[in-house]
This record gives structure tokens, sequence and C-alpha cells, in this order.
């Protein structure tokens, strides 16, 4: 394995403190198992910047904890310009998301924005946001992230095509 990454990968939510911290820790984890750690160059982001140097959700951080995933390290931001010129793939956690990085990216890097479910898995669904909700919520969150991931990683390090859609297309 060189070295320098092969990808960078964003995954991003609406505050970056629950669901887009703990896609970029799982994902880490999925690749860390796989033997791939320096694959992929991995942050997150949120659309908004009001959690901005804020620890994920301790909702997050516990039901990663439960699976052997540290993420209580990460702080949370909001996405940059520079974002779309140093990330590969972007990959929103629902189509509010994916709609909001449209709107504000250079229209050359629009076609690095997916939704992460349907980029991943070729299912067209959201990750859902599980903030007011209790922990049975980002137990599923979790559950979806991580088979995600597990999807996401074989797709990456195989190099598959887009899964068919309307909006997905294939990164080289």
């Amino acid at each position: 394995m060189s070295a320098k990454p092969e990808m960078s990968v964003l995954f991003v939510c609406l505050g970056n403190i629950c669901r887009s911290p703990l896609a970029e820790g799982v994902f880490r984890a999925v690749c860390a198992e796989q033997e791939v750690e320096g694959a992929f160059l991995l942050d997150s982001a949120g659309t908004g910047g009001w959690h901005a140097g804020s620890s994920p959700d301790p909702r997050s951080i516990a039901i990663a904890a439960h699976h052997g995933v540290d993420i209580s390290g990460q702080r949370a931001r909001k996405v940059v310009a520079e974002d779309f010129d140093r990330f590969d793939l972007i990959l929103g956690m629902d189509r509010s998301n994916v709609e909001d990085l449209r709107r504000i990216a250079p229209a050359e890097a629009r076609q690095k924005i997916h939704l992460f479910l349907e980029y991943a898995t070729g299912r067209r669904a959201d990750v859902p946001d599980p903030y007011y909700g209790g922990p049975e919520g980002f137990a599923e969150v979790y559950r979806m992230i991580r088979s995600a991931s597990e999807a996401l990683a074989d797709r990456l390090l195989e190099r598959e095509p887009a899964p068919e859609s309307g909006q997905a297309s294939s990164i080289t």
C-alpha cells in the first residue's frame, strides 16, 4: 500500500455531530479491518456551522464505542469551499444535505456529491437524523452506516461502476 491515499472521502450531515462523524469513524474502522487504512483520506463536516469545534453527540460516541469505534477525538466543522477541491467523493447523509452541497458547490465539483446510501449500496434512501430521538435511533443509524460502509469500501477498492440512478456517477 502506498503512503499517499488513493482517494479522499468527505461524509456530510447537517451539524457534523451525529451521522457524519459516525460515518467517518465507521468507514475508518472498516478500512482498518480490511487492512487498507492508507487507501483513503477521510473527514466529515456539516452543512451548518452551529456545532463547529464540538465533539460528536454523546449518543454517537456511545454507539460507536459499543462497537469498538472511537470517534471522541473528532471535532465538528462546517463544509468550506476548499472541500470541493480537496475531496474526490462527497457523501451527504440525506437528500437535504445533498441539495445543500450541490447549491454551494462550484459547477465542476457537483459530480463528486452523492447520497451516501445510494452511492454505497444503490438504494436511494436517507440516513435519518437521530438527534431528536433516543438511543435506539442511534443504534439504527449505526447499523445503516456500518452496512453502507462495508459496501462502500468494497466498491471503492474494486472500482466498481456507480449504481444506476439519475444522479449517481462513477468516480475515477
